[in-house]
Protein backbone atom coordinates (compact mmCIF):
# COMPACT_ATOMS: atom_id res chain seq x y z
CA UNK A 1 0.00 0.00 0.00
CA UNK A 2 1.15 3.73 -0.86
CA UNK A 3 2.14 5.59 2.27
CA UNK A 4 1.08 9.21 0.06
CA UNK A 5 -2.16 9.19 2.86
CA UNK A 6 0.53 10.13 5.11
CA UNK A 7 0.82 13.37 3.40
CA UNK A 8 -2.72 14.82 3.84
CA UNK A 9 -2.04 14.84 7.74
CA UNK A 10 -1.24 18.36 8.57
CA UNK A 11 1.81 17.28 10.73
CA UNK A 12 2.69 20.05 13.32
CA UNK A 13 6.50 21.35 13.56
CA UNK A 14 7.24 19.02 15.76
CA UNK A 15 5.94 15.74 13.65
CA UNK A 16 2.61 15.17 15.80
CA UNK A 17 -0.87 15.32 15.61
CA UNK A 18 -3.52 14.93 18.40
CA UNK A 19 -5.46 11.58 17.57
CA UNK A 20 -8.79 11.54 19.43
CA UNK A 21 -10.02 7.94 20.69
CA UNK A 22 -13.66 7.40 20.36
CA UNK A 23 -15.74 4.37 21.24
CA UNK A 24 -16.97 3.34 18.08
CA UNK A 25 -20.17 1.58 19.95
CA UNK A 26 -21.24 4.74 22.24
CA UNK A 27 -19.88 7.36 21.13
CA UNK A 28 -18.32 8.85 24.04
CA UNK A 29 -14.81 9.68 24.09
CA UNK A 30 -12.46 7.90 25.54
CA UNK A 31 -8.76 9.86 25.16
CA UNK A 32 -6.67 11.99 23.46
CA UNK A 33 -2.89 11.24 22.69
CA UNK A 34 -0.62 11.92 19.72
CA UNK A 35 0.90 10.81 16.73
CA UNK A 36 3.81 10.60 14.64
CA UNK A 37 3.79 9.37 10.99
CA UNK A 38 5.39 5.82 12.27
CA UNK A 39 2.72 5.74 14.85
CA UNK A 40 -0.55 6.07 12.55
CA UNK A 41 1.29 3.90 10.18
CA UNK A 42 1.51 1.18 12.65
CA UNK A 43 -2.04 1.62 13.75
CA UNK A 44 -3.16 1.32 10.19
CA UNK A 45 -0.68 -2.08 9.76
CA UNK A 46 -1.76 -3.84 13.04
CA UNK A 47 -5.31 -2.80 13.57
CA UNK A 48 -4.98 -1.83 17.39
CA UNK A 49 -3.95 2.20 18.09
CA UNK A 50 -0.38 3.03 18.12
CA UNK A 51 0.34 6.54 19.76
CA UNK A 52 3.68 8.54 20.33
CA UNK A 53 4.56 8.72 24.19
CA UNK A 54 5.71 12.57 24.29
CA UNK A 55 6.70 12.41 28.03
CA UNK A 56 8.35 8.72 27.19
CA UNK A 57 9.84 9.61 23.64
CA UNK A 58 8.70 6.54 21.31
CA UNK A 59 6.20 4.81 20.20
CA UNK A 60 3.16 3.78 22.61
CA UNK A 61 1.06 0.58 21.58
CA UNK A 62 -1.92 1.29 23.78
CA UNK A 63 -2.59 -1.70 26.39
CA UNK A 64 0.89 -2.83 26.07
CA UNK A 65 1.51 -3.05 29.78
CA UNK A 66 -2.29 -2.92 31.01
CA UNK A 67 -3.68 -5.43 27.97
CA UNK A 68 -6.50 -2.47 27.30
CA UNK A 69 -5.98 -2.09 23.58
CA UNK A 70 -8.37 -0.27 21.32
CA UNK A 71 -9.38 -2.48 18.37
CA UNK A 72 -9.41 0.21 15.37
CA UNK A 73 -12.65 0.30 13.73
CA UNK A 74 -12.34 3.31 11.48
CA UNK A 75 -9.76 6.24 11.22
CA UNK A 76 -10.97 9.91 10.25
CA UNK A 77 -8.97 13.05 9.28
CA UNK A 78 -10.36 16.09 10.01
CA UNK A 79 -11.53 19.13 6.85
CA UNK A 80 -7.83 20.72 7.91
CA UNK A 81 -5.81 17.70 8.38
CA UNK A 82 -4.60 18.13 11.77
CA UNK A 83 -6.82 15.77 13.68
CA UNK A 84 -6.93 12.37 14.12
CA UNK A 85 -10.09 10.27 15.50
CA UNK A 86 -9.97 6.34 15.80
CA UNK A 87 -13.32 4.57 16.47
CA UNK A 88 -12.27 1.82 18.46
CA UNK A 89 -13.46 -1.05 20.43
CA UNK A 90 -12.00 -0.34 23.81
CA UNK A 91 -10.70 -3.69 25.21
CA UNK A 92 -11.17 -4.33 29.09
CA UNK A 93 -13.64 -1.16 29.16
CA UNK A 94 -10.84 1.04 30.26
CA UNK A 95 -8.99 3.78 28.27
CA UNK A 96 -7.48 5.93 31.36
CA UNK A 97 -4.25 4.68 33.02
CA UNK A 98 -6.11 5.79 36.31
CA UNK A 99 -8.69 2.34 36.22
CA UNK A 100 -12.07 4.44 34.44
CA UNK A 101 -13.63 3.88 31.74
CA UNK A 102 -12.50 7.42 29.70
CA UNK A 103 -9.77 9.88 30.76
CA UNK A 104 -12.92 12.49 30.20
CA UNK A 105 -14.05 12.18 33.84
CA UNK A 106 -14.00 14.89 35.51
CA UNK A 107 -16.64 17.69 35.01
CA UNK A 108 -16.93 21.16 36.00
CA UNK A 109 -19.50 21.91 38.08
CA UNK A 110 -19.94 25.44 40.13
CA UNK A 111 -16.37 26.10 39.84
CA UNK A 112 -14.66 22.78 40.74
CA UNK A 113 -13.93 19.29 38.74
CA UNK A 114 -16.03 16.97 39.96
CA UNK A 115 -14.68 13.60 39.31
CA UNK A 116 -18.03 11.97 37.93
CA UNK A 117 -16.77 8.31 36.70
CA UNK A 118 -16.08 5.14 38.68
CA UNK A 119 -12.57 3.40 38.95
CA UNK A 120 -13.42 -0.01 37.04
CA UNK A 121 -10.22 -1.48 38.13
CA UNK A 122 -6.93 -0.06 40.68
CA UNK A 123 -4.21 1.37 38.51
CA UNK A 124 -2.25 -1.36 40.85
CA UNK A 125 -4.94 -3.69 39.55
CA UNK A 126 -3.87 -3.20 36.32
CA UNK A 127 0.33 -2.30 36.22
CA UNK A 128 1.34 -5.15 38.54
CA UNK A 129 5.37 -4.31 37.88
Amino acid sequence: MSETWLNRVNWADDGLVPAIAQDAASGRVLMVAWMDREALKCTVQSGEAVYWSRSRKKLWRKGEESGHIQRVKEIRLDCDGDVVLLQVEQVGGIACHTGRASCFFSRLENGQWVETDAVLKTPDEIYKK
